[in-house]
């Protein structure tokens, strides 16, 4: 028992350092006076390679800032989130679904955490746009004309990592109390699931269907090492997602059962140091690319389903494995790894954006430094997981 209460202690040092450590970096990169959305970053230099119009990833940046604020009591934090939430305004009503990753890690996160009335506002008004597209005879708000990175968009074309808009429709219907809205939101995630997720609880990134019938055509991983791949930030959006929305519908248990069975994938086939290679399916071998902003998603999923489990051993058995891989993520990725380390400090190295196209394959990713600092709020407890968010 002392071994097991001394590691929680060196944990406990760990995790407080590396909050630190990730708010520097949160600092430094809002006094850098960006005239983009951070989106990746180079690990030697910390300098950002940023979006107009926040992409898919411009969220996860006032995400990080209501998170610094929160955890530090510093508003100059909220301040600055406050005005990068705003320039998402014209994304409102952008023909793409993935805008639920704008308004709910960069709007709906600020509202909960800051009581911003601002963020709520685009929030609401983004899952009311996104719910106007749904189609019931296929159960899906398809993917859209200018859907980010899609290898193919329209309405004949889904993702798993359109759950997003689920969670932005979700909070909303809480918070307006419109039913509409949840029902859209249900639809639509279980019909990803159906196309998706697998027997085996692995994921297939992509889908096409018949845009009248809604028949399934064709799965395939645009994204991923092979069409039947599974990509390891396609298997870590389903984590998050299904998760998130077992903990916000615990009337609907079908969300309880995919969490469990994607995480469950997650947890039987991570590799034994825990930090997922870019694709489950990739040869793995010297050189192969990791994915640590996929490995920081899944971990904070694990935590979001521990928290919400029926089964209090398969709880504690994700908990023990987000903690490990929390543990690995700050002691070996974030910087600086060592004490010669001349890197800028609090940089989450090894994210891999798009290795299909050779393009940050070995950088800091917003996003995962978002997952990672959310992660640690739960463990640190200086973000309850009892809070649906």
């Amino acid at each position: 028992m002392k071994n097991v209460d001394s590691m929680k202690n060196l944990d406990d040092i760990l995790f407080d350092d590396a909050i630190e450590k990730m708010l520097l970096r949160a600092r430094q990169t809002a006094e850098s006076h960006l005239q983009g959305f951070p989106h990746y970053a180079d690990v030697e230099t910390g300098n950002w390679t940023t979006t107009n119009d926040g992409f898919w990833t411009g969220g996860f940046w006032p995400g990080t800032l209501w998170l610094a604020g929160y955890y530090s009591g510093d508003t100059t934090f909220w301040q600055e989130a406050a005005q990068w939430n705003d320039s998402l305004e014209s994304r409102v009503e952008s023909d793409s679904v993935f805008r639920g990753f704008l308004f709910y890690f960069g709007s709906a996160v600020g509202a909960d955490l800051a009581a911003n009335e601002r963020a709520a506002e685009l929030a609401v008004r983004a899952a009311q746009s996104l719910c106007s597209t749904f189609r019931p005879h296929t159960g899906l708000m398809p993917l859209g004309s200018s859907a980010e990175e899609a290898h193919t968009v329209g309405e004949n074309e889904t993702n798993i990592d359109s759950l997003s808009a689920s969670l932005v429709l979700a909070w909303a219907s809480e918070r307006t109390g419109n039913p509409e809205l949840k029902r859209v939101a249900i639809e639509h995630a279980l019909t990803n699931a159906d196309f998706c997720v697998r027997e085996d609880g692995s994921v297939c990134q992509s889908a096409s269907f018949d845009s009248e019938s809604g028949k399934l055509l064709r799965t395939y991983t645009h994204k991923g090492y092979a069409l039947d791949s599974t990509w390891a930030r396609a298997q870590a959006w389903a984590m998050v997602g299904y998760a998130y929305l077992a903990t916000k519908m615990p009337e609907e248990p079908r969300f309880l059962c995919l969490a469990d069975r994607v995480c469950r994938w997650w947890m039987d086939n991570v590799p034994q140091d825990l930090v997922a290679y870019w694709d489950f399916d990739a040869p793995q071998e010297d050189g192969t690319k990791r994915d640590t902003s996929a490995t920081a998603i899944a971990a904070y999923a694990m935590l979001k389903l521990a928290s919400v489990h029926e089964d209090r051993r398969s709880a504690r058995d994700y908990q023990r494995l987000a903690r490990e891989t929390v543990r690995v993520l700050c002691r070996d990725y974030l910087t600086p790894t060592a004490d010669d380390d001349q890197r800028p400090v609090g940089i989450l190295t090894q994210g891999c954006f798009d290795h299909t196209r050779g393009v940050a394959t070995e950088n800091e990713l917003i996003w995962g430094d978002y997952f990672l600092l959310k992660a640690l709020g739960v463990l640190t407890g200086a973000l309850p997981v009892d809070r649906p968010r």
